[in-house]
């Protein structure tokens, strides 16, 4: 009696799971379920009217969905369920679009169907999110938010129409930074944990460099491609010219600096009589395209990226 009671207790918590965590999924009760309550009835009223002219044009079927709190779920996972709950766009052409938008989380998406992904790729997706709907949320905006972002989406749908939010986009690169990090879609995270792998790495052999006679000017030759193009992934097109200008000027000045000190001289010295010299470590030697270089402790390895499905999330 006892071990069949808690086999049902077991089954019970296994049935009651997938209903205790994340956020629920509502009916689908029009092309606007605002659920969060946060769009006036004129707003919906527009968006709606928008959307079925759309369909009624091209078949595509967008619909926007507006949820307090994910709890806890991820907004990609919850779209997902939701989209394929709803079981949006025409069977065959997977031509649906779902907007999600839960404001205690200050989190969205644009889900997209499989069939559109073509017309609206990620990094439009994304564009639109970042452009047109984020600075109206930031706001409080919502109504004006939304509406602007369903819009930007039926006029890329039916034309193609890029230069809205292109130009949005160019508008606020020009207003960024002076050293150009919206160049690049990296977080402020990402940007540093890169930027310590990449200037760790080109940064020891410049001090290498700067500190090895002869040799040294071999390896400020070589490390100038590295310095034009691996600072732009950290720090974008602007940080990266300006990192460029630094090391071109900085390691003959340094070099300059240092060619009179008893240590260099030393080094210099016996390079010149020994065939090699120690420094910092490191053992190095004249070789026949200039200069060669060893350590026993020395060595690196490469990192790895990731990407997404169709559609892009965003935060506010």
């Amino acid at each position: 009696m006892k071990t069949s009671l808690r086999l049902a207790l077991i089954a019970a918590l296994f049935l009651l799971a997938p209903f205790s965590f994340g956020a629920d999924i509502p009916f689908l009760t029009g092309r606007v379920t605002d659920n969060a309550d946060i769009l006036s009835k004129e707003t919906r009223r527009t968006i709606t009217e928008s959307l079925k002219a759309h369909e009624q044009k091209t078949g595509n079927q967008i619909t926007v969905l507006t949820i307090r709190s994910l709890e806890g779920e991820s907004i990609e996972e919850y779209a997902v369920a939701v989209f394929n709950a709803w079981k949006l766009g025409q069977k065959g052409k997977d031509n649906g679009i779902l907007v999600v938008v839960a404001p205690n989380d200050r989190r969205m998406r644009i889900e997209v169907g499989y069939g559109l992904e073509g017309i609206l790729p990620d990094g439009l997706a994304g564009s639109i999110i970042r452009t047109i709907m984020t600075p109206q949320f930031k706001t409080g905006n919502y109504n004006g938010g939304i509406q602007a972002g369903i819009q930007a989406i039926i006029d890329v749908l039916e034309g193609g129409k890029l230069t809205a939010v292109e130009s949005t986009a160019a508008g606020k690169e020009k207003a960024s930074s002076g050293l150009g990090l919206d160049d690049i879609g990296l977080s402020v995270t990402e940007r540093i944990l890169l930027g310590a792998f990449i200037f760790g790495i080109i940064g020891l052999f410049t001090i290498i460099g700067i500190l090895t006679p002869g040799v040294g000017w071999f390896l400020y030759l070589f490390l100038i491609p590295f310095w034009a193009m691996f600072p732009i992934i950290v720090v974008g097109t602007t940080g990266a010219l300006y990192c460029f200008v630094t090391y071109l000027i900085s390691f003959p000045l340094a070099k300059l600096l240092l060619k009179n000190t008893g240590w260099y001289l030393k080094a210099k010295n016996d390079l010149r009589t020994k065939g090699q010299a120690s420094i910092g470590g490191f053992t190095v030697s004249p070789g026949g395209s200039g200069g060669s270089w060893s350590s026993s402790s020395s060595g690196f390895s490469g990192g790895g990226g990731s990407s997404g499905g169709g559609g892009a999330s965003g935060s506010w």
